[in-house]
């Protein structure tokens, strides 16, 4: 009788039959997801695929122990006021409708905000409301659906990720199998009729089928459930041909040894399993390599205030220690856990949790990093150090990522699937023909064809040569979010400039002052309020006021692109603007101006003569050959005949842009096919990041870290940035070299293979030596390049 399968599951339902909704399941666990999909109209998940799901285990009290918040506060990643984030890990993923269901956790319970799931990682971070469900709820939820997840305080107390070291065992198994399989192959080899007799030969060929078994069914399972997911999603992965070349050679060895017909190719097959994840260790080991120069020797060029002994001074945020007290000003994102130790904190943390609403804080509550402070200065003592790994976590959020990057297409993304066609063609094409000539020579062709043909080399091109150039731009003091920004980097035609902070330098300004002079107490009050401001004009400014102290100010506000307001002792001031200080039209002045009032009564205006970096006019030369120039400012045309003069006569430039209006300039580019890339100094050009191409935020000693950028450039850097662009594109032609090679190795490898002229275990020692030639070419070609950017 054939086996009624579960609806759910897919297991066979031999016990008992549970109907519901027309269905049959094989437990009440599979039944209960079924109901709980139903009630939520989720049942399109069963869309993606037959019997998705997996059997919910036993789960009654196995986690109470998640009802201690001293357990739970070790778990969490982020968690303050009504929001708690928790990252999991759960070793059930395997497929997009575990991704699709697990990212919809908020239709089964309203509780939760979010859910995002790192497929590679098998883990999903889920944000919900601790103040109406808990973490043990949410665990639950997980686990009665299918996606039981594992959690280990050891790992979380120890800060240590659980190694797999998996792949070193199967290649143990592979090597101890193959060793053992050539070694009982030897007399047949040498043909000794003496020692090969009838009555040892079966034995011998029993032997070496054992040997196989573990290599077949547990060192190369990989290749077959990769093979297996990407054809039920009707997709040609690069694991298709390696599959089938291993289960040709077991299913024809086994054949041959069970009708007595020859020893098989047991040889060949093992072999080739040990040299493909020879090959495999050795990508891996390399690749680990790169990640772990790339996540915590290239730190961010952000720098933090520290305020000791009544000094404030800058520091890089790798050099800040338990026990620091630090200044936070408006905007800044807060780099470390701490305590508030004063001031008026309006925490932002949608960096962490997508949720925009502020927090306020009080004096001595916990301040966890990712959160930005809106509204004035704080200052707060560090209770941990810097974990840059966790900042790159939070740059890289699912959150911020907009609908036309993610769509981005890698330059491999069609080659291999193409390469997989053709490949599987030419092996059958090859082998059909050999069949009608010698059937034995066939086997061997087929075999071969697939395995010297496999995409392996071009698959590890780019993310070899990419991994490398993120190393290579970081030691340059160019940090990008990720490798694929260095291909978008490579596509940009169109670049874009902001003025103020980016083309011009905060550190050279002069300043003169027109109007009625300040009392002391007025100095005060506007060196306090520009203490807590992070616009480059504020900054300038507040380095002037060398021999005022500042005190506390606990009502400010900043209204980007126009100015700062601040109350304290019954004094209203304002400074920005004229249009927003005078609550007039601008003047019909040409000067960069910061103005001030007092209680409504105008005081008068620093005027700025803005000094320019050096070298922006011989890069807006170099630039002007390859792409599109503009700047686009939110100051007047004050020095828009200086600049016309200054840079290319084809400079776009715009003047008087809100932040608004230059995310617009940006977007009417791309409606013209233009590939955008947007410079600027991360403040009041947030939309602007986020619309464009790739985002470049330039950082000049100011702790300013937005999500919106795709990139953080040192402003000491900013004049090589036609240097980073140029490498960006040598990056794609290593790999583009990388393909060529490969495709030498593949077409004289085919020859022989096609022509039965070479063996499958040849071809597996061949193939992983092309793929490492192919990791040693990027390596060298990548470090070559990043020479000449020290230059």
């Amino acid at each position: 009788m054939k086996a009624t399968q579960c609806y759910h599951c897919g297991d066979s339902c031999t016990n008992t039959i549970i109907h519901f909704d027309d269905k049959k399941f094989c437990c009440n666990g599979c039944k209960t997801v079924y109901e709980i999909f139903s009630e939520n109209d989720l049942t399109c998940y069963y869309n993606f695929q037959d019997n998705p799901g997996a059997i919910p285990n036993e789960i009654q009290g196995k986690y109470d122990f998640l009802d201690n918040n001293e357990i739970v506060e070790k778990l969490l990643e982020f968690s303050d006021g009504d929001s708690q984030v928790i990252t999991l890990y759960i070793p059930h993923i395997h497929c997009s409708s575990c991704i699709w269901v697990l990212e919809n956790l908020h239709k089964l319970n309203k509780n939760i905000a979010s859910s995002q799931v790192d497929f590679p990682k098998k883990t999903v971070r889920i944000t919900y409301n601790a103040t109406k469900t808990s973490l043990k709820e949410v665990v639950l939820l997980s686990s009665s659906i299918g996606y039981e997840p594992y959690i280990s305080l050891d790992d979380y107390t120890s800060g240590k990720k659980k190694v797999d070291r998996s792949l070193l065992y199967k290649l143990g198994i592979a090597g101890f199998a193959f060793g053992n399989v050539m070694f009982l192959s030897f007399p047949e080899y040498f043909e000794v009729s003496e020692f090969w007799l009838e009555e040892y030969k079966n034995v011998f060929r029993g032997l070496m089928f054992v040997f196989s078994l573990p290599v077949v069914f547990y060192a190369s399972n990989t290749y077959f459930i990769s093979a297996f997911k990407g054809l039920r999603s009707k997709i040609l992965n690069i694991d298709v041909p390696i599959a089938l070349g291993i289960l040709v050679l077991f299913v024809r060895s086994t054949i041959e040894i069970v009708f007595d017909l020859g020893t098989g190719f047991f040889d060949s097959l093992t072999g080739l399993v040990f040299f493909l994840l020879l090959g495999k260790f050795f990508q891996q080991k390399t690749y680990n390599f790169l990640s772990f120069e790339r996540d915590y020797k290239s730190y961010f060029p952000i720098a933090v205030t520290r305020i000791s002994a009544n000094k404030e001074e800058n520091v890089q945020i790798y050099e800040v220690k338990k026990g620091d007290r630090l200044l936070i000003r408006n905007q800044e994102l807060i780099p470390v856990d701490g305590i508030l130790i004063n001031g008026n904190a309006q925490i932002d943390y949608s960096f962490v949790t997508g949720e925009a609403a502020p927090i306020s804080k009080k004096s001595g509550d916990k301040l966890f990093a990712g959160g930005k402070q809106l509204s004035g200065v704080i200052e707060m003592e560090v209770l941990a150090t810097v974990s840059q790994s966790y900042l790159t976590q939070l740059w890289s959020n699912d959150v911020f990522k907009t609908e036309g990057r993610s769509q981005f297409k890698t330059i491999t993304d069609t080659i291999s699937k193409n390469f997989t066609i053709a490949v599987l063609s030419i092996a059958f094409l090859a082998t059909t023909f050999w069949l009608f000539v010698d059937v034995h020579i066939a086997i061997n062709v087929f075999t071969a064809v697939l395995i010297i043909a496999c995409p392996c080399a071009i698959a590890l091109a780019a993310p070899f040569t990419l991994g490398n150039m993120l190393r290579i731009f970081g030691r340059n003091k160019f940090y990008l979010k990720n490798a694929t920004v260095v291909e978008q980097l490579a596509k940009i035609d169109t670049l874009i400039f902001d003025k103020t902070g980016t083309l011009t330098t905060n550190k050279e300004n002069n300043i003169t002052y027109n109007g009625s002079a300040f009392s002391a107490s007025e100095k005060i009050l506007i060196k306090s309020s520009l203490r807590a401001s992070n616009h480059p004009l504020s900054r300038t400014l507040y380095e002037t006021f060398t021999e005022v102290t500042p005190v506390e100010i606990t009502n400010f506000k900043e209204f980007i692109g126009k100015g700062i307001e601040v109350s304290y002792n019954k004094n209203t001031l304002r400074l920005g603007a004229a249009s927003f200080v005078k609550n007039t039209l601008e003047e019909n002045t040409l000067d960069t101006a910061v103005h001030v009032s007092f209680n409504s009564i105008y005081k008068g205006k620093f005027t700025f003569k803005n000094s320019y970096r050096n070298g922006v006019k011989t890069l807006f030369n170099t630039l002007k050959e390859n792409y599109e120039l503009a700047v686009v400012s939110g100051d007047n045309q004050g020095e828009k005949e200086y600049l016309q003069q200054s840079l290319p006569k084809d400079t776009t430039l715009l003047f008087n842009q809100k932040p608004a209006d230059k995310l617009e300039v940006v977007a009417t580019l791309q409606k013209q096919a233009k590939k955008v890339a947007m410079i600027g100094d991360g403040l009041n050009d947030a939309g602007a990041l986020a619309q464009s191409e790739v985002g470049i935020a330039l950082s000049e000693n100011i702790n300013v870290f937005s999500p919106a950028c795709d990139a953080i450039l040192d402003a000491s850097k900013f004049v090589h940035i036609d240097t980073f662009l140029k490498a960006s594109k040598k990056a794609i032609q290593i790999i583009k070299y990388s393909f060529i090679l490969s495709l030498c190795y593949n077409i004289v490898g085919l020859y022989f293979a096609v022509t039965g002229q070479l063996m499958p275990v040849i071809a597996a020692i061949l193939m992983p030596l092309s793929s490492i030639s192919i990791v040693v070419f990027t390596t060298v070609a990548t470090n070559f390049l990043g020479r000449k950017l020290h230059k």
